[in-house]
Formats: C-alpha cells, sequence, structure tokens
C-alpha cells in the first residue's frame, strides 16, 4: 500500500429500511482504493438499524460522526418511508453535516436529500421507476430520471444499485485519476467506467434466445479505437447486417454504436489526458478523432470543459 498524506473520510448514513446492499457499496469501493478514504457507518441513534431484508444492521457510530465527515453518503430506503416532510431524527442527524461536506445519494437517497432542501435549484436523478413521485413530491427539483448519476459539485445524486457503485468510482477518479479507479474496478470486478450521462437501463428489450451477441465486437473495437472505425465494419466484424447489428448493440448497450463509440474515446482521451504529457493532437490521434478540434469539441460536450483546462484540473486536483 502506497503512503498517502491525507486520508479522505466517508461516513455512510443508515436509516431504518436501508437497502443492504447499497449499504456496502460505499466501503467496497472506496476501501479497495489503497487506503486514500476511510469509511465509517452511523445511523441517526447511533443504535441498530433494521433493514429491508430480514436482518438488523449494527453499527458503530451516532449521528455526531457526520460532523467529520468530507464525503457524506445517503443510502436507499423503500420510498414508503420517506415522506416528504423528513422525520425529526433524520433531519437533526443531517444537522451535523458541515456546509462544505460533499454529498452523494444513492437511488431513493434523494428523496432524503430533496425533503431536507438541499436539490433546491438542482439537477438530480433517482432510480427511474419513482420518477413520477419524485416529481409529484418535488416539482421545484430538476430531475433528469434517464442518466445514472448526476454530478452537480457538492452534490450528487444516482439512479438504481449498480450506479451506485458507478457514482462511488466516478469520486474515485475525480479525487485520484483514472489510474486508481481502473484499479478498484478491477478489485472490485466492476465496469470501471460508465458515463455519468448514460442512459439508465428503462425496459430495454431482452434480445432474443440464442441471438448472437455483440459484446465480442465491443471488446474488438475497443483495442482499436486509433481507427476510423465505421458501423460496417463493426457489422462485418459481428457478422451481422448493418441493420441487425445497430438494433442488436441498441439492445444491450442502451445507446447507437456511433455514440458508444464517442463515448469510449473521449473516455480513454480523459485517461491519456491525465496519465500522459501527450500533445491534445497526439491524444486525439490515438483515441481514433481525426484531429485535436474535434478532440475539443467531442471532450467538451462531454464534461464542458478543452482538453487544458481539464488537464489543469486533475493536476490540481492530484497536488
Amino acid at each position: 500500500m502506497r503512503h498517502v498524506e491525507r486520508t479522505e473520510r466517508v461516513v455512510v448514513l443508515a436509516l431504518d429500511g436501508v437497502y443492504p446492499f447499497e449499504l456496502g457499496i460505499p466501503s467496497r469501493i472506496f476501501g479497495a482504493a489503497d487506503g486514500r478514504y476511510e469509511v465509517l457507518t452511523c445511523s441517526v441513534d447511533g443504535r441498530p438499524v433494521r433493514s429491508d431484508a430480514d436482518f438488523t444492521i449494527g453499527v458503530e457510530h451516532g449521528p455526531e460522526i457526520l460532523a467529520t465527515a468530507d464525503t457524506v453518503v445517503i443510502t436507499p430506503v423503500s420510498p414508503e418511508r420517506m415522506p416528504a416532510e423528513l422525520p425529526e431524527e433524520v433531519r437533526e442527524a443531517l444537522g451535523y453535516v458541515r456546509p462544505d461536506t460533499r454529498i452523494v445519494s444513492i437511488c431513493t437517497g434523494a428523496f432524503v436529500l430533496a425533503a431536507a432542501g438541499l436539490l433546491d435549484g438542482r439537477r438530480a436523478t433517482t432510480h427511474w421507476q419513482l420518477a413520477g413521485r419524485f416529481r409529484s413530491m418535488f416539482p421545484h427539483i430538476d430531475l433528469d430520471p434517464d442518466v445514472l448519476f448526476v454530478d452537480d459539485g457538492s452534490i450528487l445524486t444516482s439512479a438504481g444499485a449498480a450506479s451506485g457503485v458507478d457514482v462511488c468510482l466516478h469520486l474515485v477518479r475525480k479525487d485520484h485519476g483514472s489510474e486508481l479507479a481502473n484499479a478498484v474496478a478491477r478489485r472490485c470486478v466492476v465496469p470501471p467506467f460508465r458515463d455519468g450521462g448514460q442512459a439508465q437501463y428503462i425496459e430495454q428489450p431482452v434480445p432474443e434466445q440464442g441471438a448472437a451477441s455483440t459484446a465480442g465486437t465491443r471488446a474488438w473495437a475497443l483495442e482499436r479505437l486509433d481507427e476510423p472505425l465505421t458501423l460496417a465494419d463493426l457489422a462485418a466484424h459481428a457478422r451481422m447486417s448493418l441493420r441487425t447489428f445497430a438494433r442488436r448493440f441498441n439492445d444491450e448497450v442502451g445507446m447507437s454504436p456511433g455514440r458508444w463509440l464517442i463515448q469510449q474515446r473521449v473516455a480513454r482521451a480523459r485517461h491519456l489526458l491525465e496519465s500522459s504529457d501527450l500533445a491534445v493532437d497526439q491524444i486525439a490521434g490515438r483515441v481514433g478523432f481525426a484531429t485535436g478540434a474535434s478532440l475539443r469539441q467531442h471532450l467538451h460536450a462531454a464534461i464542458g470543459v478543452s482538453p487544458q483546462v481539464y488537464r489543469r484540473t486533475f493536476q490540481m486536483a492530484a497536488r
């Protein structure tokens, strides 16, 4: 384990009715980050909490520990347990959170943040099945139910269970770069990067039984991002017609092959901006964009900044 000068403290708030899987995500992801984070769990009164399964979970800390957190994670519970008005004990617990603390919600944890007034004037997300309920309860919040997570600076909200993994990996990547985030993903055997803007899996059709998958072609393409891949190239590798390949790809991935290729090239470019001193034009060539101008355009569309600003911001964060 490498020496680190400062350990970030992540405090997870467990409420009665918590989903056990999501409760474990912060500890599993941040705990695999080479000692960069310390993860503690608390309840609103320091006592055990009931899960939504047939067992109770013991915790080591009361709400006072929230005052020491660099990042607070609100884990989800059944939405029936979260009225528009927060229970007083939950509101008192959130009162310990310092104004400069980063706050993350997983799934229905967004209901807690909304009821506490922390999402007012912000963009947010939650599980797509609960979008109608969320909007009826909090019509003043800019809800985007079609994405995996929303990073709105000091407050991040995520969608269903697996997107809790995505948002925690996003924070590791944001805090310490893609090398560490990729290492964490490998240790936890999860995909290293799914862009927050990627669509939630909303009633995607299941490919017909026995149908060929596009997974092999996606892996093949990732090894050739520097080449000018076309839809015809991808379909030929998969040995499908253009129409069949495009339809099956969208069924499996939730987006078109062209959009997926751009996302992968932008992700690779971000990694190279973080981990190398290559010029922008060189990076563009390595990831399959025809020119540095094309890379600048796609990076700005994805994250709203230029390659130079992204590299400078990352380097400052790393220091």
